[in-house]
């Protein structure tokens, strides 16, 4: 009889984006300007990315947690943020969250985030009109209320150029089987 052993985890992150802050009251995503792109193109409602890169950081934080070697803070409501900065440089395990030297943001989450649905855990930040107005190239989850804190994992993912009277939303779903 063979056993076999293994961890598997899957990310997705959401990008949703509302044009003013009037139909993000109402729940309406829509097309918004794209001003990085070709004149008159468009960015979509929503967008996802698949995957992403575990950060040593965080990997070793959950194993504390879990062993009761440590109490390093939670990823719950009053604690997790998501990380939004406009670097590209490509994700690695090493790393402790947000490239960017200015441009960056750390999201609180929404009301009733992060949330558990079977395997599933999700949380959820939405930036403001006035709130990371620029291109949104990376994510990260962090416990914390910037990188001083432990960083699950992080993406590098273009996903447009966020204007002022805006409102765009990032969710992460971490999938564990």
């Amino acid at each position: 009889m063979e056993l076999s052993e293994g961890f598997r985890y899957h990310t997705r992150w959401v990008i949703t984006r509302y044009k003013n802050t009037e139909d993000f009251k109402r729940g309406l995503p829509s097309f918004v300007p794209d001003p990085a792109g070709p004149p008159g193109s468009f960015l979509p409602p929503q967008s996802f990315v698949e995957g992403n890169v575990l950060l040593n950081e965080g990997i070793q934080a959950i194993e504390d947690l879990l062993i009761g070697a440590a109490t390093p803070t939670k990823w719950d409501n009053g604690n997790a943020r998501i990380g939004v900065g406009d670097n590209n440089t490509g994700a690695a395990n090493t790393q402790g969250g947000l490239q960017a030297p200015t441009n960056k943001a750390w999201l609180t989450m929404s009301a009733n985030y992060p949330s558990r649905a079977t395997q599933t855990i999700t949380w959820q930040a939405s930036a403001d009109a006035n709130t990371a107005n620029y291109g949104w190239q990376e994510f990260t989850v962090v416990n914390a209320a910037n990188d001083t804190g432990n960083n699950i994992n992080r993406v590098a993912n273009n996903q447009g150029t966020k204007v002022a009277g805006q409102v765009w939303t990032v969710a992460v779903q971490l999938t564990i089987s």
